[in-house]
């Protein structure tokens, strides 16, 4: 069986699945009840300075996007950090490391930008014996407003400075949370390593307002009849994080740098692509909040298999596997030539495939032969693009083959085998620049 432990940052867990920062990290009633299921480790929800709790609102805090089925797609959240004293927090986490000693307990922190403010509140953590603290710049809503979350996470000197303070004043592993409502991620990723950060995670939630009620109008969730913008997070945010976390793992100044990779992980595959592109944990939110914490036992008992068959004893033997294989569009091979083929005993008719490519893309499927319903694909005006495959409701019905012999029967050319991309093709004008 494959040994699913991990060591991030030197804080051992038995799985890498952590819950992240939310509401079913904020007490210690949810968060012993995670450990249970079978949870790795857990970031507690996001602690403020001591003082006046934050005050959250008292109605609606969710709004959503579902599928045909229901099934929940994104969820935004206009909730704040925890409104839990910081006293009774503090004593919780230290209880509940104390019970669970081989769990990973990481400790979110939100406190105004003022290093006075870091100073006072790092050593009170680090006494609870937490094992590293997570530094939340990603808060798209409520908080930012007050200068904190997003607002310090788009700018990376601030990113910088309070990486620096977080060092300085605790020996504790400094985790940074970046927010995806920025231009370049690599940014904030660079600020963080410059300022002494051991790793990043990412992304947290992204600034949206997921629909408008046609009622009243106002923006869901409504409050008393307003809304406001929120987080969005959940299955429909993972290409955008995938995307982020890769290009952190492949910038040269930030390659090597650990990851904690979040957005929208509701399964085990869907944890293993964030391994491959070079994370060392995986933080779930969305999904624990839909099926609750025994949703676990699918992701660490489908991992497990997917590795033993795949002949992976350990994390370390895929992670990052690849980052290799992420390049830029440039670069990718103008040689390489595919041709979508439908296999007609797969094949249910229902046509969906011939009237994308009618309608939308390139005229390469034929609807009828002899007067009798047939798809079938056209090579002559196949451009290999695939959105048959994508939009056909059957499962390997249609497929991409390579082709490796001959001439491309849409382009005439003849196939060449040797590598070639946008740099140095001739309708490239700074190719030819660059030649002449």
């Amino acid at each position: 069986m494959a040994d699913l432990s991990t060591n991030f940052l030197g804080i051992k867990s038995p799985n890498p699945f952590w819950l992240a920062s939310a509401p079913p990290t904020d007490k210690a009633y949810n968060v012993e009840r995670a450990f249970e299921a079978g949870w790795g480790g857990v970031v507690w929800k996001t602690l403020g300075e001591a003082g006046p709790p934050v005050v959250n609102v008292n109605g609606p805090r969710y709004g959503a996007i579902w599928g045909p089925d229901r099934r929940l797609l994104g969820l935004n959240n206009i909730e704040l950090i925890t409104d839990r004293d910081l006293e009774i927090n503090l004593r919780e986490i230290a209880e509940v490391k104390r019970r669970w000693p081989d769990r990973a307990m990481i400790v979110s922190i939100m406190v105004p930008c003022e290093e006075q403010s870091w100073k006072a509140i790092l050593p009170r953590v680090e006494a609870t014996g937490a094992d590293g603290i997570e530094l939340n710049f990603g808060c798209p809503h409520g908080m930012s407003e007050r200068g904190m979350g997003a607002a310090v996470g788009q700018v990376p000197e601030y990113i910088q400075m309070v990486a620096e303070w977080c060092k300085h004043y605790s020996s504790m592993p400094v985790i940074v949370k970046l927010t995806p409502n920025i231009t370049d991620i690599r940014y904030p990723a660079r600020a963080a390593k410059a300022g002494g950060a051991d790793a990043v995670s990412l992304i947290n939630t992204i600034s949206s307002i997921v629909s408008v009620d046609l009622d009243n109008f106002a923006p869901v969730p409504t409050i008393d009849g307003k809304g406001s913008h929120g987080g969005y997070c959940g299955p429909a945010v993972k290409p955008i994080a995938l995307n982020m976390v890769a290009e952190i793992a492949r910038d040269a100044e930030t390659r090597g740098l650990p990851i904690s990779g979040i957005g929208g992980i509701q399964t085990w595959r869907d944890a293993a692509e964030y391994i491959a592109l070079g994370c060392g944990t995986v933080q779930v939110c969305t999904a624990a909040m839909t099926y609750g914490f025994k949703i676990v036992e699918e992701m660490t008992q489908g991992l497990s298999d997917w590795m033993d068959e795949k002949g992976y004893a350990t994390l370390a033997d895929f992670q990052g596997r690849a980052v290799p294989n992420v390049t830029d569009w440039q670069y990718l091979n103008l040689n390489y030539i595919t041709k979508a083929r439908i296999d007609q005993d797969l094949c249910i008719k229902c046509g969906r495939c011939h009237i994308a490519c009618e309608d939308t893309s390139h005229q390469a499927i034929t609807a009828m032969v002899d007067g009798v319903r047939h798809f079938e694909v056209m090579d002559d005006e196949c451009v290999g693009c695939n959105l048959c495959v994508n939009v056909c409701p059957v499962d390997d019905c249609i497929t991409m083959i390579e082709m490796t012999e001959g001439s491309d029967p849409r382009t005439g050319r003849p196939i060449d085998h040797d590598y070639a991309n946008w740099t140095t093709h001739p309708n490239n004008p700074m190719a030819k620049q660059a030649a002449e």
